[in-house]
């Protein structure tokens, strides 16, 4: 990923200085006319912007606790962790005399720097606003809010309907494998149903937003009855049930709380507050 963004600033001309623990793995870059620094210190040095790509938050203290000035730096944090430590280290930061922006990248690495990518920003506007023209090289910056756990939120809640969604595909692929169909023949319905939740998406929006569930169609009950269906099936194909019982959970958990007759996304009331 780091080595994706070094690309793409050099492909619009930027001057870039990087820095990596294991110094081989920047060979490729300075060879297109990245610098090379021998230290974090010196990395930090060569300008007032500093992008992180890194493994977690605790590499950002591994490697810049051995900067001893942060000064008028602005520091953009592009790692993913939790928005309790996002803040945490906004916090270090600044108590450092650094500005923070915390970043998370939507895309694969392979995706970086193409009009496809695009990177959810938070922390300070105006320190945003001076920046976003070169952190817009890496993909369509979108600040979110002052908050800096926000950009976290936005990336983790992305990659909560992403990797689901995802096992969701396996699982399905998996229950109709039992039968001998082949993955590459549900692929394409799997697609049907994955633009058919699209469709659902912003109307559901307002009703959770609105705190408004009607029942006048996809009620939680006949919803509930197709979790069950579909928890008995991967129980007959001797599949893993973990999936399909989570799912059924949450049904059945709206509905011993009275609330059956309600329209599905009446289950947000559950998932916000498991009892």
């Amino acid at each position: 990923m780091g080595q994706a963004m070094v690309n793409s600033l050099l492909d619009a001309g930027h001057p870039v200085t990087v820095w990596n623990r294991t110094a081989s793995r920047a060979d490729g870059v300075v060879a297109r006319g990245a610098v090379r620094a021998a230290t974090p210190a010196e990395a930090v040095g060569a300008s007032e912007l500093v992008v992180l790509s890194l493994t977690d938050y605790q590499a950002m203290y591994d490697i810049l606790g051995q900067v001893e000035d942060l000064s008028g730096k602005v520091l953009v944090n592009l790692s993913s962790d939790s928005p309790a430590k996002t803040r945490e280290a906004a916090g270090w930061a600044e108590g450092r005399g650094a500005r923070f922006l915390t970043g998370g990248v939507m895309v694969p690495a392979p995706m970086v720097g193409t009009e496809a990518s695009y990177v959810y920003y938070s922390g300070p506007r105006d320190v945003f606003d001076a920046h976003e023209k070169t952190l817009g090289i890496i993909g369509e910056p979108h600040h979110v809010g002052a908050d800096p756990g926000l950009a976290q939120l936005f990336y983790q809640a992305n990659l909560d309907v992403f990797l689901t969604a995802l096992s969701a595909f396996l699982h399905g692929a998996a229950l109709l494998g039992s039968a001998g169909v082949p993955a590459k023949d549900f692929a394409p319905w799997a697609a049907q149903v994955m633009q058919l939740v699209i469709h659902f998406l912003p109307e559901s929006a307002e009703r959770v937003d609105a705190d408004e569930h009607p029942g006048d169609l996809s009620t939680v009950r006949m919803m509930g009855a197709t979790a069950d269906h579909v928890l008995a099936a991967s129980e007959e194909a001797g599949i893993d049930l973990d999936l399909p019982r989570a799912i059924k959970a949450h049904y059945d958990r709206t509905i011993a709380a009275g609330n059956g007759g309600d329209n599905w996304t009446r289950l947000v009331d559950g998932i916000r507050n498991p009892r």
